[in-house]
């Protein structure tokens, strides 16, 4: 009877103890030296916006706390040879390096990252890639010059969301959009022929009118680039996530239990 209680606790405290895994996760995140617009590749002008609602980052502190989540020191890093070999070859470019320690918690529970790193962008460009207009300096009746004060919110050339999480096995699902200026056609729409009420009102004889085309011109813009990638993983196993413009390494390891 000892034996068969003995053996119920076991079972019940079974899963209160495969809860307490702790993993260590490592990520690079590098773009290439090449240029989007002269790639095979063909890409929308246009992207869904990526969900950041449930998104906290690394910095935070009071997130990391509420996830049971804690940064690593660099002297715990394992990829420092593959972080070497990026940064010394001509054709790549680290954007993001970091490491960190979590539990094994499902989706739902497990802290997503917002990733943002790399040039920003906002000085030239508004949030919707659109170029941004450069006003002429104004003065006023002294000749004092006017000017209007304005803060930006960075637009950083990489932006968006990773997730480790747990579902039977380890997944990664990273939300990565990489910006690039561009160029793209707009069609400027010709103005209308506005009548008087008068000339509405009279019969107007039209004929020999050539079809018009619509305007076209081409506008900077910077474009977005996305890696939307899930990928089932293996603890202590280093994976590459492969994308024609970037690429991430990680390597999720299981801590020891003490």
């Amino acid at each position: 009877m000892k034996k068969l209680i003995l053996l119920l606790l076991v079972i019940i405290a079974a899963p209160s103890y495969a809860a307490e895994r702790q993993f260590d996760i490592e990520m690079i995140i590098f773009k290439r030296a090449v240029n989007p617009e002269q790639s095979n590749e063909t890409w929308p002008n246009s992207l869904s916006e990526i969900d950041i609602t449930t998104a906290g980052t690394l910095q935070n502190s009071a997130y990391l706390n509420g996830k049971k989540a804690t940064l690593l020191p660099s002297n715990e890093y394992q990829l420092n040879e593959q972080f070497e070999k990026l940064t010394k070859h001509a054709g790549f470019e680290v954007l993001f390096y970091k490491a960190w320690r979590q539990g094994d918690q499902g989706k739902s529970a497990a802290p997503k990252f917002r990733v943002r790193a790399g040039k920003d962008y906002s000085n030239d460009f508004n949030p919707d890639g659109s170029q941004k207009i450069q006003f002429v300096d104004l003065t006023d009746a002294n000749g004092n010059a006017l000017t209007e004060q304005t803060i930006d919110n960075p637009l950083y050339e990489l932006d968006g969301v990773i997730q480790v999480y747990v579902q039977h096995y380890l997944f990664l699902e990273a939300q990565l959009d990489l910006k690039a200026p561009g160029v793209r056609d707009v069609i400027i729409e010709d103005k209308e022929i506005e009548l008087s009420e008068s000339e509405s009102n009279d019969t107007v004889q039209i004929g020999n009118l050539e079809e018009i085309s619509p305007t076209i011109q081409v506008e900077e813009f910077l474009k977005s680039y996305r890696l939307d990638q899930k990928r089932r993983m293996r603890s202590s196993e280093t994976h590459y996530i492969d994308h024609p413009l970037m690429g991430i390494i990680i390597q999720v390891r299981r801590v020891a239990a003490e």
